[in-house]
């Protein structure tokens, strides 16, 4: 495990800073202890500032995990993509939030988009391109993506136009599980 590098530390917050805001602060200093994010395998992970030194006791290649893994960078291109292990910590700091509706679960979940006609309500002021958490109608998070079109312009939609493009959701669990956790 070793700490990011100030261009990974960069790529990664920009990337959590469109689902969360200014909370990476609060996710850092939170009330269990000082946590931090550490790299293993272009992996990743949220822990705690204590179990880092615990970690650095576990040869390399013995490491499995070690905290919550919050995605992966792309070995060619560099690029952080957010797994599905984060969610329980986007959305806990969501600043954009969609609710859908039942029968809109099971699409979402087996990895489609979501639709102007499967939403019952979002957060108001929602830009275009910024990441939104998707929630179902008891407030349960199924998955993250991205606004296709900003609050305001999502209006003027037909029901058949993408609302939300799905990056991740609870679904990925089992689709991706070979893929999803350490190897």
């Amino acid at each position: 495990m070793r700490p990011l590098t100030p261009e990974e530390t960069r790529v990664f917050f920009e990337k959590l800073a469109k689902f969360i805001g200014r909370s990476i602060k609060q996710l850092l200093d939170s009330k269990g202890g000082k946590f931090c994010f550490r790299m293993h395998n272009d992996r990743v992970y949220y822990l705690r500032k204590d179990i880092v030194g615990l970690a650095k006791t576990v040869g390399r290649k013995n490491l499995i995990s070690a905290g919550v893994c919050f995605g992966k960078f792309q070995q060619r291109t560099r690029q952080f993509r957010l797994h599905i292990t984060a969610l329980e910590y986007l959305s806990q700091y969501a600043q954009y939030k969609v609710w859908i509706k039942p029968k809109a679960e099971m699409s979402f979940c087996y990895g489609n988009h979501v639709l102007k006609a499967q939403v019952l309500r979002v957060t108001e002021n929602a830009p275009q391109y910024h990441g939104i958490v998707v929630y179902n109608q008891n407030d349960i998070p199924l998955g993250f993506g991205t606004m296709a079109k900003s609050t305001t312009d999502s209006r003027k939609l037909d029901p058949t136009a993408i609302m939300v493009f799905n990056q991740a959701d609870v679904g990925e669990y089992l689709r991706s599980e070979s893929n999803l956790f350490a190897q």
